[in-house]
Parts: structure tokens; sequence; C-alpha cells
């Protein structure tokens, strides 16, 4: 397949344009600064561009563009940035796709972040979003992406456990340190996926029926607690000293705070264990473990 991708200079884009690769896929990169690569293809979504040919020569796009949740403070600016560079480039993409053309498939990001707090409760695809700002910023991304005239499914993903920023980076220092540990009680849950089966079951969906809502989480969500012992282990650090809430909560605000470290998801990947997918790393030591290696298919 000829797969468009953007956010492909991004941390899971990155690891996608190369995974899709390696399976024989071919890759375009949308990219918004100057084009420095033959497989790079400016786009503009604020302005609602992609230079030509367009989405007209690929069989699928995954896009994965947006700004860091944790990228800065969420003052109201912030927040109106993680809102319109999802809006906006989805609405691009869709806009973009024609009904009739070569392109009859659409991945867009989403995120688990569209439950909301659900405390113990286990939640799948068919539970309804959930309540504050995350909430509802994934359910105007899904809403946005609704829109696409082609198959269209909204990856409603988990923390990513990659080697290297993302979710475990942003708490490496800390766990480096000897500094790392639970956050808040730690009673909270945590819904994960290893890197490799991110990345398989988004090769996997290309080629997919399923459209909608897709949880891109292991079967195996743990609590806060277990994950911070789990990744103490890997790094062969302590985890005695919980984190710092009151000094993270003047960086990022409080609202970060309840919504990005203390909300729980217990998630499920209903639909992707209903329709066959086999997770290779379904549970959390063995998906630390994985990152000592490097990706395979």
């Amino acid at each position: 397949m000829r797969v468009a991708i953007s956010g492909s200079t991004g941390l899971l884009g990155t690891a996608l344009s190369r995974h899709l690769r390696s399976a024989g896929h071919e890759v375009v990169r949308l990219v918004r600064g100057e084009v420095t690569a033959s497989d790079q293809r400016r786009w503009d979504p604020d302005a609602g561009r992609i230079s030509g040919p367009g989405l007209e020569d690929v069989d699928a796009v995954v896009n994965l563009a947006g700004a860091s949740i944790g990228g800065g403070r969420w003052t109201r600016d912030r927040k109106t940035e993680l809102r319109r560079s999802r809006i906006a480039s989805t609405l691009t993409i869709v806009t973009s796709l024609d009904p009739g053309g070569r392109c009859q498939r659409l991945l867009n990001a989403s995120a688990i972040g569209y439950y909301g707090d659900t405390g113990i409760e286990v939640v799948d695809e068919g539970t309804p979003a959930g309540r504050g700002f995350l909430a509802g910023l994934c359910a105007d991304w899904e809403a946005a992406a609704g829109h696409s005239a082609v198959s269209t499914a909204m990856l409603r993903t988990g923390h990513v456990l990659t080697p290297s920023g993302g979710f475990l980076g942003a708490q490496r220092p800390l766990f480096a340190t000897g500094l790392g540990g639970r956050i808040g009680s730690g009673r909270q849950f945590v819904s994960w996926i290893s890197r490799t089966d991110y990345l398989r079951a988004v090769g996997w969906l290309l080629t997919a029926d399923l459209t909608g809502p897709v949880n891109l989480v292991s079967p195996n969500p743990v609590t806060n607690a277990t994950f911070t012992r789990a990744y103490g282990r890997f790094l062969n650090r302590p985890t005695l000293v919980p984190m710092p809430l009151p000094v993270v909560s003047a960086l990022f605000t409080r609202e970060f705070v309840d919504e990005a470290l203390l909300s729980s998801t217990r998630c499920r990947p209903a639909r992707l264990l209903s329709a066959g997918f086999d997770f290779r790393h379904p549970k959390l030591t063995p998906a630390f473990d994985s990152l000592r290696v490097p990706v395979s298919r």
C-alpha cells in the first residue's frame, strides 16, 4: 500500500513510518515545513491545504497530527491550540478525500481520554464520552473525522510504551535520580500498549474492515502503583517517592494533573479482541522488556 502519514515527524509517526516501510509499504510523509526528501509532501492544515497531488495517489491515510498534551502549561491559549491542531488537521484530510478516489481508508488518531475518569469501571468502545476538557477534545476530534466519506477508524490510544519520549520519557528523569514513584494514591488505572503492539495494530487496521472507534490498549490495564513498580524494575531504580503533584500543578495547572495524571481509565480493547487481533505483549513486564530490543513486525 501507499500510505500518507501526518504527524510523521513525531514520536509515533516516525516509528510508524519505519514500521510500515519494513512491512513493504510505501510512505508519504505530510510535513508543515520545507520539503527536504522525496517521500515528503507539504501541507498546511491551518489553511486546509495539501500540496499536489493531495491524497489522490495514496491508498490510505494515518492522521497522527496534534500538539502534545503535555507540551506546555494548560492556559486558555494552550487548550485552544490543542483543540485547533487536532480539528484543523483532521478536517483538512477529510475534505481532501474523494469518495470515488484511490484512497479508501482513514485511520484518525484519538485517545482514551474520550472516556474521562471512570474509576474502577471497565470501559470499551461502547462507553459514552466522559466529562472534562480531554473528553470533550477527543469527542470533537472524532466528530471531525466522522465527516469522512471513506472507511474510517478512530484510534483511541492509551499510553504507548516507548524507550524515550511520551508517557515514560516524561517520568524517566525522576526515576533515573531515584525520585520516581506513584502518582497520587496510585489506585487509578493506567491503560497502556507496547510500542510493538501499537505499530502492529495500526498496520493491521489499514486493511481491516473495522470502522468507528477502536481502543488501542493492552487487554490488561494496571493501577498506577503497579505500573510504577514495573517501570522501576525495568530501570533498576527505587520507586519510593510519590510524584510531587504540587510542583507539577504549578508547572502545568491542577486541571492537567487531575485529567492527565490522576484520571483512572480501565480500558478494554474489545473490538480488536473480537476481530482476532493477536497482542504480542498483553502483559506489562514483557512489554517493558521489549523496549530493550528493536521493534519487530
